[in-house]
């Protein structure tokens, strides 16, 4: 469906996965794109910022955004960026992050784990800490010292990459499926990435949604990888981006063009043409 169908109206909330999708890997989030969704926001669409990053990672959107409303760790918190303060969460118990590992490691060659929790990032010695580095410099024998206590997210990395990110998901939803929600966001990394059971983008937004009393015909997404099918799936509108995904393409109403030529952008300056 093209936005500027006749019919079709101005959405009234916006939700945008970060990397790759308006954050280029190589270079800052564009004016361009800066501009858009500050029109958006003038013209009183809310604005999510919807993510696998955690907190700590939302300085970037901070510094190019004085609006808007995060969700970090795939829909595990609602986050005011701006304030800094976590507004709602929707954690892993211990008691599933424990049963979780246990099970991963049977199934998962090389498995490795690290959690993220109110107390930051925790590894295993064995986990490579690709974005965290720092974090955590020492590392546990076994994930399971750090398990106490309840998790934004839950990691497992497959460190002699013995299987790609699509081949580990597959796995490890069949496998703990039925109580922790499983994904990933890059396949070009053997990495998972785990969320507590029914929590994922699509379900807090939707959440957020019914909150401001917005149904999801009145909402556009938009996304690259696994991690953002639930709210490409959920949205009345939805665009995948160019290079996501081939998930992403076959679940999304629409594609976008690239991340590098603004492809976010360039949708939005569309949608906003449209009458309210």
């Amino acid at each position: 469906m093209s936005p500027c169908d006749p019919g079709v109206r101005r959405p009234k909330l916006i939700g945008t996965d970060l990397d790759g999708t308006i954050v280029p890997f190589d270079r800052p989030i564009t004016q361009r794109t800066i501009d858009a969704f500050t029109k958006a926001h003038s013209l009183g669409v809310h604005i999510y910022f919807v993510t696998g990053r955690p907190p700590r990672w939302m300085k970037q959107v901070r510094e190019a955004f004085d609006f808007g409303t995060g969700i970090c760790g795939n829909g595990a918190l609602l986050y005011d960026f701006r304030g800094e303060q976590i507004l709602d969460s929707w954690l892993i118990n211990p008691e599933e992050l424990i049963k979780g590992a246990a099970t991963l490691r049977k199934v998962i060659p090389d498995a490795a784990f690290a959690v993220e929790n109110f107390h930051g990032f925790h590894r295993e010695r064995g986990y490579n800490p690709r974005w965290d580095k720092g974090q955590d410099d020492v590392g546990v024998s076994l994930i399971e010292e750090h398990l106490s206590q309840p998790a934004i997210k839950f990691l497992v990395r497959s460190q002699g990459e013995a299987v790609s990110a699509d081949e580990m998901l597959a796995l490890a939803d069949a496998s703990v499926g039925d109580f922790l929600t499983v994904t990933h966001s890059n396949p070009n990394e053997s990495l998972l990435e785990i969320s507590a059971h029914g929590v994922s983008k699509g379900s807090t937004l939707a959440k957020v949604a019914q909150q401001l009393g917005i149904t999801k015909e009145d909402a556009v997404t938009f996304g690259d990888n696994p991690n953002d099918l639930s709210m490409l799936e959920w949205a009345g509108r939805s665009y995948a981006m160019k290079t996501g995904h081939p998930a992403t393409h076959a679940i999304a109403t629409g594609i976008a063009p690239e991340c590098n030529d603004d492809g976010v952008a360039q949708v939005i300056e569309e949608l906003l043409n449209l009458p309210e």
